[in-house]
Formats: C-alpha cells, sequence, structure tokens
C-alpha cells in the first residue's frame, strides 16, 4: 500500500532474511523479563508485532550470573530457559513479526557482589567495586555469550543483539577509561577491541550465519577516557569483518553527566552521530535517541543519515506507532514525551515499567482495551475537567460506547499540560493533547468549552454520573505581602499573562518550582545545534569521548530558587531526570538555598532567613510555587443532590502533580464504570 513515510517502509533486505520496514523497536528493560512466568511479557511483544515493527529488542539477558544486572534478573545460560522463552517468540511470530534477545552483561554496572570487570574499578552509579577478570574468566566470558545466542535461536529468536555501548562490559573492555589492563586484553587499541571482536565470532559461530546479529557500538561515550572518533571507526569494520549484520548506535554512557533521552533532548538530536560512520562500513547503520515521530525518522532516513531507526520508548507509548504510521494516520499515534517518569524511573526503583501517556504498556493482560457495547449509548456519563485525568477518563468511556459530555472552563483541552508545553524542553506535552484531542473526536465525545459548568445544571442533566477532574487551584502561603505587585503566581509566569523582571526570587522547589526556573533563563526554544554546546558535545571528536567545552545560554536573569526544608533540592524529580535538571540551572547561574524561612514580601523585595542569618533579597519579583489545592467545590452540591460522584486526578490528590497517576485513575475509572451494570 502506499504510504506517506516510503522510506521508513521501505523493506530491508539482510541476505538470508528481510524486514518488513525499518522501523526497529530498541531494547528496554521492562522488569517483565526477570520471571518465570513470560506469558505477560509475550503479550508486551505480541501487540508490538501486531502494531507492524519491523524488529524488535528485548530488554538485556545476561550471559552468566556474573553478568546480571541485578540478582536473579534474567539471563540465557540453560535449556530450560530458553524453553521458558517460546512462549513470546511464538506469540510474535502469530502476529507476523521478528524479534532478537538482547545479551548483556553489565561489568561493572551489576548491582550485587559477584560483579566483575576489565579492571577493579568501581562505577559511580554502583556501589561495588568489581572484581578484575582473569584471562581465563574473560575467554569463559566469550564462550557464554556465544552459548547465549545459540540458546537464543533454540528458543525461538530470529536473533540477537549484542550490547556493547552505554558503558557495559563490553564497552568497559573497549574504552581507556575502565580498561587499565596491561596484558592482551588492554593497552593499545587492537588489544582493547580483541574482547568486542571474540565475542561477536563466538556469537556468529554458536548461532550460524543466518541469524540476524546487530552490534550495539558506542559511537559517542560522553565520558573522559572514551574512544576516540578513529577507533570508532576502526571497531566498526572490524565488526563488519567478523559478521554483524547490523549497526546499532549507542550513545553515551549511563554514568555520563549528560542527558541523552530526556525530553530536554531535541528530537533526532543524534543522527549527526550515525550519519559519520555512512560510508566507512556498508553495513546497514541504525540511528537512535529522541526519535519519537514517523515525520522525524522518515527525515532521517530520506536524508541518508542511516538505514534504520531506533525507537524503544515511542512503541511504548503507541504498540500501533507503525501501522498508524503506514495507514496515514500520524495524527492518531500516542506520542512518547520522553519523561522518562513511569519507564526508566520504575526500573531505576525496582519496579515493573509501564508509560505516563500509556498506562497499559506492559500491563497487556490486566488493562485490556475498551469494548464497544452498543447499550452503554443509552448511559450518560459527565466529565468535568479536560486535563490528563478528565481526557483518559472521558476516552475510554466514549470509545465503550458511552454518551460522554465533556465540560472544560479553559477554551483548550489539556489542563496542566498547557503550562508543562510551554517550558522549554517540554514542548512534547503538546503531542500528549493533540492525542487525546483526536481519540476524545473518534469517540464522538461531547465537548464544551469556555465556561464553568455548574452543580444545578449537572445536576439537571441526567447523567448517570459526574467524573470530577478539576485539577487543582495554587496554594496561598500564609506570608504577609503575599499580594504585594511583586509577588507572581506561578500560573501568570507561565501564561506570560505578568511581565518577569531581571532579578527573581522562586519560593517553592519542586517539579513546578524548577520548571519556572527553566522557563526564566533559557532563552528560547532548544535547537540541536543549542543543545549541543550548552551540554559540551563536541561533533568533532577532538577529544576522547566527545566531550567539549559547556556554553549554557542564558537569558541574564538572576534567579534564587528557595524552599523550606533542608537538604537536597527537587528531592522528587524523576531518578533519571532530575540530576539533569538541577545541573542544567546550577549552570544558568541559579542559586539554590535550601533551610529558608520566609517572612514578608514588600518594596524591598524578599525578607528570609537563610542560614541562620536575616536579609533581604532585593528582587524584582518573587514567583510562589508553593503547592496545590484540590479543586473539588461541585462534589459536596452534587452528592447533596443525589448523584454519584468520582473524583481522579488532582482533584483526588493534590500534593503532587502526578501525571502518570492521573491518566492511569481515568482509564481505571472508566473500566470500573464500564463493570457497572
Amino acid at each position: 500500500m502506499s504510504t506517506p513515510f516510503p522510506h521508513l517502509f521501505a523493506p530491508l533486505d539482510l541476505g538470508f532474511t528481510t524486514l518488513p520496514n525499518r522501523l526497529l523497536m530498541g531494547s528496554m528493560h521492562t522488569g517483565l523479563e526477570d520471571g518465570r512466568d513470560l506469558s505477560r511479557l509475550a503479550a508486551y511483544f505480541a501487540a508490538r508485532a501486531r502494531g507492524g515493527a519491523g524488529l524488535m529488542v528485548t530488554g538485556g539477558i545476561a550471559p552468566n550470573r556474573r553478568g546480571w544486572l541485578a540478582p536473579f534478573s534474567a539471563k540465557m545460560t540453560t535449556t530450560a530457559e530458553a524453553r521458558r522463552h517460546r512462549v513470546v517468540t511464538e506469540a510474535v511470530h502469530a502476529e507476523g513479526g521478528k524479534i532478537a534477545m538482547q545479551i548483556l552483561h553489565a561489568g561493572r554496572y551489576a548491582m550485587h557482589p559477584l560483579l566483575v570487570a576489565p579492571s577493579s574499578l568501581r562505577a559511580p552509579i554502583s556501589p561495588f567495586r568489581p572484581w578484575e577478570m582473569s584471562p581465563r574468566l574473560i575467554r569463559e566470558t566469550i564462550r557464554d555469550f556465544g552459548r547465549a545466542a545459540a540458546l537464543a535461536r533454540e528458543a525461538g529468536y530470529d536473533g540477537v543483539e549484542i550490547m556493547g555501548s552505554e558503558g557495559y562490559l563490553i564497552n568497559q573492555f573497549i574504552a581507556p577509561r575502565t580498561n587499565k589492563r596491561t596484558d592482551e586484553w588492554g593497552g593499545a587499541a587492537e588489544n582493547r577491541f580483541r574482547f568486542p571482536i571474540e565475542v561477536l565470532r563466538s556469537v556468529r559461530q554458536q548461532a550460524g550465519h543466518d541469524f540476524i546479529v546487530i552490534f550495539r557500538i558506542s559511537m559517542l561515550d560522553l565520558v573522559e577516557d572514551g574512544s576516540t572518533w578513529d577507533e570508532i571507526v576502526a571497531l566498526a569494520r572490524a565488526l563488519e569483518q567478523n559478521g554483524a549484520n547490523l549497526l546499532n548506535t549507542g550513545i553515551g554512557w549511563h554514568e555520563a553527566r549528560i542527558p541523552t533521552i530526556a525530553t530536554v533532548v531535541p528530537r533526532g538530536a543524534y543522527a549527526w552521530v550515525t550519519a559519520r560512520l555512512r560510508g566507512v562500513v556498508r553495513l546497514p547503520l541504525i540511528a537512535t535517541n529522541r526519535i519519537n515521530t514517523p515525520e522525524k525518522a522518515e527525515e532521517i532516513l530520506a536524508s541518508g543519515q542511516a538505514d534504520m531507526v531506533s525507537m524503544a520508548r515511542p512503541l511504548l507509548a503507541d504498540p500501533d506507532f507503525a501501522r498508524k504510521a503506514r495507514e496515514g494516520r500520524p495524527e492518531q499515534i500516542n506520542t512518547c514525551i520522553a519523561c522518562n517518569q513511569a519507564c526508566l524511573d520504575h526500573i531505576f526503583a525496582g519496579k515493573e515499567a509501564s508509560c505516563l501517556v500509556n498506562p497499559r504498556a506492559c500491563r497487556e493482560t490486566l488493562l485490556p482495551p475498551p469494548v464497544l457495547k452498543p447499550e452503554n449509548a443509552q448511559r450518560r456519563i459527565a466529565v468535568v475537567g479536560a486535563g490528563p485525568a478528565g481526557m483518559s477518563c472521558a476516552a475510554e468511556l466514549g470509545e465503550m460506547g458511552f454518551e460522554v459530555h465533556l465540560f472544560e472552563a479553559a477554551h483548550e483541552l489539556g489542563g496542566q499540560f498547557n503550562l508543562a508545553k510551554r517550558i522549554p524542553g517540554k514542548e512534547e506535552f503538546a503531542e500528549t493533547i493533540r492525542y487525546f484531542h483526536t481519540r476524545l473526536k473518534n469517540a464522538n465525545v461531547q465537548m464544551f468549552f469556555g465556561r464553568r459548568i455548574s452543580a444545578e445544571e449537572l445536576a439537571e442533566g441526567r447523567f448517570e454520573a459526574v467524573v470530577l477532574a478539576t485539577g487543582v487551584v495554587p496554594r496561598q502561603p500564609s506570608l504577609p505581602g503575599a499580594e504585594h505587585p511583586k509577588a507572581l503566581s506561578y500560573i501568570d509566569v507561565l501564561r506570560g499573562a505578568r511581565p518577569v523582571g531581571k532579578r527573581v526570587a522562586i519560593i517553592g522547589a519542586g517539579g513546578i518550582g524548577f520548571d519556572v526556573a527553566t522557563f526564566l533563563t533559557v532563552p528560547a526554544h532548544v535547537t540541536p545545534e543549542a543543545y549541543l554546546r550548552e551540554w559540551g558535545i563536541d561533533p568533532t571528536y577532538a577529544v576522547r569521548g566527545g566531550l567539549g567545552q559547556a556554553e549554557p545560554a542564558s537569558t541574564g536573569r538572576q534567579v534564587w530558587l528557595l524552599q523550606r526544608t533542608k537538604g537536597k533540592m527537587g528531592a522528587r524529580l524523576g531518578k533519571t531526570t532530575g540530576w539533569a535538571h538541577r545541573l542544567a540551572l546550577k549552570n544558568r547561574g541559579v542559586q539554590f538555598w535550601s533551610g529558608v524561612e520566609y517572612h514578608r514580601i514588600d518594596d524591598e523585595g524578599l525578607h528570609l532567613t537563610a542560614n541562620g542569618q536575616k536579609q533581604i533579597l532585593a528582587v524584582d519579583n518573587v514567583v510562589i510555587c508553593a503547592g496545590q489545592e484540590p479543586l473539588r467545590d461541585l462534589q459536596a452540591p452534587l452528592e447533596a443532590a443525589g448523584l454519584r460522584v468520582h473524583c481522579i486526578g488532582g482533584a483526588r490528590l493534590a500534593a503532587e502533580l502526578d501525571a502518570e497517576r492521573a491518566i492511569e485513575e481515568g482509564l481505571r475509572l472508566a473500566m470500573q464504570i464500564g463493570q457497572t451494570a
């Protein structure tokens, strides 16, 4: 069939097999790999095979116990383990898909005391110091990689991906940063390359030549004493000569202090890295990192920067991404916003992954899709508030066939997402609003904007139930001078309703306070070029690892970010993104003060006590980000009128704005209503 994305949906001939398109679902650990029962993992991958992904790669699976990411995590070492994986491969093949198993040895990144590495150097992200590998153990590990590949074939996988990047074991052998050996496995580049090349040879020998082998090579380490570009080229050529079918692009080590996949990273910001290797090898090259729309994927492929594109989280967000794009329905794609909140943050907290914008991700057997029932057309439901919770609930109910009336006091969908999308680096939040608007329209939800609906009108509307998703209102602190002209609400600042001066104090260092600080200190929309400059990424590789001099841009404002409690600022920010937010603001000169006592706001500025001393911050404005209160003033009169009322999202709990919880609550409430006769 014709498609608006012809390069993305062109077949890719690997000789012994052909991939139906150029979309690789990249590896991402979900937490479903680690159990003995892999039926949920099977359903997860089957949904994405059904959605049209050209080739999928599992989360990392260790070739031996020492290579575990954590105790009792996934490994492929026995025939019994291979048999357990057959439920996954058979489910994928039943949907016409192809799947490869990623072989990942954690090396010094492992979170257990059995960890090993080329040299006994502790990683900053692990509490354990690794044991230095003996030459004998190195040889055993090489054989274990090959054995894991053979078992993957036995399990029914179509191929394997050898994880040679992101700072895991193979990458630790390659880079002088972590390889301090003086024997045949260290020192000169050809010695440091010996381990990855021998691993590839072992995999190819034991798995056969009619088996897909992807090698994920670190093309940009972003750490000191990483690889030079000449070394990357030499290794890529050696991998081509020793049997790799595809080279996947690895960007950054996990210990790098540069964000590489968060929402602050512009779309396709690393395609240039893959493009540098084009023409150097004949192998198909896969571009990766922050490619989240079919338009960006098509652009990268059409411009010749890569032969294939890798998307992991975008297919977590929407398993039907490929099918919708191929059929010319990109507006229906649930776009990944790169927030990391329910995927990577969950994994690093030892929980199963899911997705903020798609709560069904990794829960395919637990949260089935909505079923249209004709009898629901006689059931009227009112949803008040069209923020994340309200949009989610209304869309689900509409798709079940309910007559849904969605009331929103503002003139547009989105609620707090309309503020979030104004933050530089959070523009992707607009995509979620677009997606829900399309869903609501297709589900025939009746939408009413620009007027607050009253309890009386709702009571007269013959609604079976009313869902209050009315969100929050800013909490007003009991601070003298809070009504002074210098004092501003974060809502007024983010909407641009009030001018902001050059010297600004922000009261409250939660997520909103950090967003306001970003809004006030970033000059404009961040381009890929500006992103590279701000974080010190050198496309010329003048220094090992591709590190350059960071040049953060700024609006010239002097900003103080303040919090009452002592300790770490932004402690509740996401584990995988919070550090980047803190570092970016510090690089722009934002002052972080904790343990502050506020006294008053007046013409002189903000009076406070910091470090035991009373002082005055002579600021032009004080932005108040002191939390939120739930907005549910309709609840009592509605219940008094005898209506069944449900509160979700911020209207239920406003302690912390949590879009992940809000969207999931909307979905689950809709399912609950749908099950009620």
